[in-house]
């Protein structure tokens, strides 16, 4: 996401319609855990409150076929391999998050990652990492791709390329019924709030701080740790005033925590919205263009789609798959 140069630009990029149109879709499925609840000790599923329902997609990536005119773009390498190594951020809902055994890796940008790889003769196999140290997996050659909300911008092609799948932007989420009373990135002055280490929420709260103090207001307390559960667990007990999350991830958990009981989204329209965009080492353009052929193929046969209405997110659709997209 690009850094945003004043406070009063900040917010209204996305109409606030988005959010409710972001509202997580009820399908039949298994039971998981309800985001930020599991292991901190601060409630799980089974303390009381309404557990959350995760839409069953297996059916749909098993419906995948591989498609033999795009298996042959893929790198000898990896395709003799039969695997892509992606590297994620398995610790944000509804995009990649462990389903209730705590291994199983479930969520948006998992299936789609799944579809890609089943369209290209590939087995998917997921590494969980902290967001900051995706970048250097990647082009240290770790992984193969990355795909984790990951935005695409300007200063992060630099380093790696993008192939861009959805667009979202980032939003602000705060305890249910909002006693810091947040209204939007001009309240933020002076306020506690939490980000994700190296994510461009990070950017957005160090811009906006500093804006602060160059109108004259106090800055923000800013904590920055390594997961959205950490952040959540510091909002719900009040040690912070706000979260700043990207806006699928804070609408699926401001509905599920706690039975929805726990969190809410600071109404209006999202801070600068971006592409995300699944990762490719620069050394690699085969498997850049054979990934973007490959979610191009799911967008035309309609897997795409449906993979989105599944988790609720379908206001972020793309119709084609963008190269280093954003800006």
């Amino acid at each position: 996401m690009t850094r945003p140069r004043t406070r009063s630009a900040l917010w209204g990029t996305v109409a606030t319609g988005a959010v409710l149109a972001l509202s997580l879709t009820a399908c039949g499925g298994p039971s998981a855990p309800q985001p930020g609840d599991a292991g901190d000790g601060s409630g799980s599923s089974g303390s009381g409150s309404a557990s959350s329902t995760i839409p069953d997609t297996s059916a749909l990536l098993d419906a995948v076929e591989v498609d033999d005119a795009l298996a042959s773009q893929v790198p000898s390498d990896i395709a003799d391999a039969g695997t892509l190594n992606v590297g994620s951020n398995v610790q944000s809902a509804p995009n990649n998050f462990f389903a209730e055994d705590g291994s199983t890796v479930i969520g948006s940008d998992h299936d789609l990652i799944t579809a890609v790889g089943k369209k290209l003769g590939l087995e998917v196999e997921y590494q969980n990492q902290d967001f900051g140290s995706l970048i250097t997996s990647l082009q240290s050659g770790r992984v193969d791709v990355t795909i984790a909300a990951m935005n695409d911008t300007a200063e992060r092609q630099e380093a790696i390329d993008f192939v861009d799948y959805l667009t979202s932007g980032i939003t602000l989420m705060v305890q249910k019924g909002n006693p810091a009373e947040i209204t939007g990135p001009d309240t933020l002055c002076g306020k506690s709030i939490a980000v994700v280490t190296g994510t461009s929420q990070q950017e957005f709260a160090e811009a906006t701080s500093t804006q602060c103090e160059s109108d004259g207001d106090e800055p923000l307390e800013i904590t920055v740790t390594d997961s959205d559960s950490q952040n959540q667990t510091q909002l719900r007990t009040g040690r912070i005033d706000a979260i700043v999350n990207d806006l699928p991830s804070a609408v699926y958990i401001s509905k599920t925590a706690q039975g929805g009981e726990a969190f809410e989204v600071v109404p209006g329209d999202v801070i600068d919205g971006a592409p995300y965009g699944i990762g490719v080492n620069k050394d690699d353009p085969e498997l850049r263009d054979a990934i973007a052929a490959a979610l191009d193929s799911l967008i035309d046969d309609g897997t795409y789609g449906e993979v989105l209405d599944a988790w609720g997110i379908t206001s972020g659709s793309v119709t084609e798959a963008v190269v280093n997209g954003g800006e």
